[in-house]
């Protein structure tokens, strides 16, 4: 028996890593055209910014070996060792990027700025991922980065300054990439001028971000084709250059030559770094766009296809620039044999396209990410493919990055000046990428310190000589992305430090549970039939907007839900784990909370099904109450606010809590309630008239016969079905955040103006949260900060 099993499982891993291996290689074939389109473009312009200023005087075959060495290490060290070796392992949950880091970090020690998460979050099956964080409960780091507020704020600042650099990748990268692929047009016989030259860019440009509302997904196929026909010209005329023009470039692989390089050059040579440093920008988004593909894929795709190919391209640019010292300025297009200029030229310019085209997706990931934390107000976010989950499109951000980059290709007309901007916005996020991976070997990998000290100084030192280079250049050009940066890390401040004084007025003015209980079931006024949702940003506690509607209004709704919208630091939250359902008072008042989780790369899409499915939930949950005794044991307590359960779709599917019927919404509804006005009636025809998309299957609920029912149980479920049938109000507080009279300059400058400003112009939450205006009740409130 033994011999026939152990050849079993042998033919089995077999067949398994077959079909593992052949996944990987498609996914690797699809990463060119997402991930690799800014990276591999980068020859278009290296040398010629390396050389241009400082270098001017070191125009010799020597420096040009040097250069091509440091291009080489430069791969090898960062691209390769850093990013493939290391960086891609340590993703969250298959994400990656500087949120995935820092999210991991908050789940293994508590960095957490988030206001309102709460010890459920932590149970998650997507919140525990990697090593058990009890072997670092006793780490003194730890417990000193976890006592000092500042040091954890300090954290998030870092990680919010390499998403706005990230941010300034978005506007420079389509400026220099397709700036740089039409410069091919000066050496041909017309010769354009550079003004010519720029409006042709600007055209390119603008039809780019006009297209980005398609989605990715329209033009994806031609993507990866694209930049594999790049890949095979750039490595075509590279091998043709080494062997037409100098052979002896091989010898330069050689880190003596980085080492006479230096002597020759000095100062000079540290400077031309701002140039060199190029090559390796795009080497982020292998790191950020792990979520589209694996670790596997990425490595496969960089160390077999572009690795060789572009150290291959260097080489033979080296080799031309050694024999054809004069063409420096425009090197990459002036190496190109004649016969072939015009089909490279063509398909740099499609390549240049793509490369812009990933990178300005990654911003609005990035911006989507800024918000989940609560740094960015409220945009719209569009789900533009129905096969790659992370692709979004943002409106409001891609015609803010249009008007950038125009700017910036109008206002400098010059890749070298473009370049210094660009090599710094680069190697600062890699800077911060280093920092946090040194505490994530600390904290979830469970490193020794040493060993993270170790990776940190090593890339530190080399990223740091790099980056000192950079911000030489910020006269330059190098400005243009610690300016862009300091715009957006303004708006993130503004807009963290406003939510969160909003959301501590809410914490110190919650309506006490005393005071509800006082009031009885009836709460003291009249209960009409319908479902009250009251959308609230605290996930305990009763809102102040709750106590100032009811002495207000003489009527409230027979079921009041407290709705909590928030976000956890997990990339997903599965369907199965998104509400947790609980009881806000005792049964005879009809008050239940509901939490809805997303992480920080949901999409709240608007299924037309959120109300059903709350409905079903409480249900579940009134069933699940009266059977389990950690549920139904609270209800003696005086503290009913807390227990909470998740109520997990696939249970709902298996319940017998409710029958569910469905039939079509095709005309008005004539059996509504009277308890619904004439008038209310009819602005629901007229609203179904003028919205027939919105128009969607209607929901009926009812009670099975089940033998036993306990009564109360019974009672509450046919009030819940009731009050269903009667409608659903959504009540949300229409708020105006103002600082006290008391507060300093510098406060009231970021309440009443910033923060107002901000509050005005971004989406309401209303119309981010897909509520239906017709059933919108909105609450007006001064909030005194």
């Amino acid at each position: 028996m033994e011999p026939e099993s152990g050849a079993s499982t042998s033919r089995n891993p077999s067949t398994l890593s077959w079909v593992n291996l052949s996944r990987n290689l498609i996914l690797a074939y699809q990463s060119f055209g997402v991930v690799y389109g800014d990276l591999s473009t980068s020859p278009l312009y290296v040398f010629t910014s390396t050389f241009k200023g400082k270098l001017q005087d070191h125009h010799d075959e020597e420096t040009i070996f040097g250069t091509f060495s440091l291009i080489f290490w430069t791969l090898t060290l960062i691209p390769l060792l850093k990013y493939v070796f290391i960086l891609l392992s340590a993703d969250d949950n298959g994400e990656g990027g500087t949120f995935a880091l820092y999210s991991l970090l908050c789940r293994h020690a508590k960095f957490n700025l988030l206001p309102n998460q709460q010890a459920a979050d932590e149970e998650l099956s997507s919140y525990k991922y990697g090593p058990s964080s009890q072997a670092t409960a006793s780490s003194p780091l730890k417990r000193f980065l976890e006592k000092h507020k500042r040091l954890r704020i300090a954290l998030l600042v870092v990680v919010l300054f390499g998403a706005c650099m990230v941010v300034g990748d978005g506007v420079l990268t389509p400026a220099i990439s397709v700036l740089a692929s039409v410069s091919g047009l000066k050496v041909t016989e017309k010769k354009l001028t550079d003004d010519e030259l720029v409006l042709l860019a600007c055209v390119i440009l603008v039809g780019l971000f006009a297209l980005q509302h398609c989605g990715t997904h329209k033009v994806a196929f031609m993507f990866a084709p694209i930049v594999i026909i790049w890949l095979v010209s750039i490595f075509s005329v590279g091998i043709y250059n080494i062997i037409h023009w100098n052979p002896q470039i091989v010898r330069a692989i050689s880190p003596y030559y980085i080492i006479k390089f230096f002597s020759t050059t000095g100062k000079e040579g540290w400077v031309s770094l701002g140039g060199i440093l190029l090559c390796i920008t795009g080497t982020e988004a292998m790191f950020a766009d792990l979520g589209h593909f694996t670790a596997l894929s990425i490595r496969l795709a960089f160390a077999f296809v572009i690795y060789p190919c572009l150290v291959v391209q260097y080489m033979g640019q080296a080799a031309f620039l050694s024999k054809n010292l004069s063409s420096v300025d425009n090197s990459f297009y002036d190496s190109i044999p004649d016969p072939v200029f015009w089909p490279v030229f063509v398909i740099a310019t499609l390549a240049a396209i793509v490369g812009s085209q990933a990178v300005i997706t990654a911003t609005f990931s990035i911006i989507k990410q800024c918000h989940a934390l609560g740094c960015f107000p409220r945009v719209k976010v569009v789900h533009t493919s129905k096969h790659i989950y992370g692709q979004i499109y943002i409106p409001e951000i891609n015609w803010i990055l249009m008007i950038l980059t125009l700017a910036i290709t109008i206002g400098f007309q010059d890749t070298t000046i473009i370049g210094n901007a660009y090599g710094l916005a680069c190697m600062t996020v890699m800077f911060v990428t280093t920092f946090l991976m040194t505490l994530v070997a600390i904290f979830v990998w469970q490193k020794s310190v040493l060993t993270a000290i170790a990776f940190l100084v090593f890339f530190w030192v080399i990223e740091g000589v790099y980056l000192s280079a950079a911000f030489i250049k910020v006269p330059q050009g190098g400005w243009v992305p610690l300016v862009l940066s300091f715009i957006f890390m303004a708006v993130m401040y503004v807009w963290h430090y406003g939510t969160r004084r909003k959301y501590s007025y809410d914490l110190h003015n919650k309506v006490s549970l005393k005071w509800l209980l006082g009031l009885g079931p009836s709460l003291g006024i009249v209960r009409v039939p319908g479902i009250g949702l009251i959308y609230t940003e605290l996930a305990t506690g009763i809102p102040s907007i709750f106590s100032h509607f009811v002495t207000n209004l003489p009527a409230f709704h027979k079921v009041l839900v407290f709705v909590c919208v928030k976000s956890v630091p997990v990339p997903y939250v599965s369907p199965e784990e998104r509400f947790l359902i609980g009881r806000v008072c005792p049964r005879p008042y009809r008050m239940y909370r509901c939490i809805v989780r997303y992480g920080y790369k949901d999409i709240q899409r608007d299924d037309g099904d959120f109300e059903n499915h709350l409905i079903q939930s409480i249900a579940e949950f009134i069933q699940m109450e009266a059977v389990e005794p950690q549920f139904s044991s609270s209800e003696a307590s005086s503290s009913l606010d807390g227990r909470m359960a998740v109520i997990s779709s696939r249970n709902l599917e298996n319940a017998s809590s409710l029958i569910v019927s469905e039939h079509e919404d095709t005309s008005v509804d004539i059996s509504v309630p009277s308890s619904r006005s004439v008038t209310l009636r009819s602005l629901q025809s007229v609203y179904d008239d003028e919205s027939p998309l919105v128009r969607r299957r209607r929901v009926r609920f009812q009670l099975p016969e089940i033998p036993g029912m306990n009564p109360d149980v019974r009672e509450e479920l046919l009030d819940l079905i009731q009050a269903k049938d009667a409608g659903v109000a959504y009540i949300m507080g229409h708020s105006y955040v103002k600082a006290r009279k008391s507060s300093s300059f510098l406060k009231k400058l970021v309440i009443d103006i910033g923060y107002s400003f901000l509050r005005k112009n971004c989406r309401g939450p209303s119309v981010a949260l897909n509520i239906p205006h017709i059933s919108l009740i909105e609450v007006g409130m001064i909030y005194y900060v």
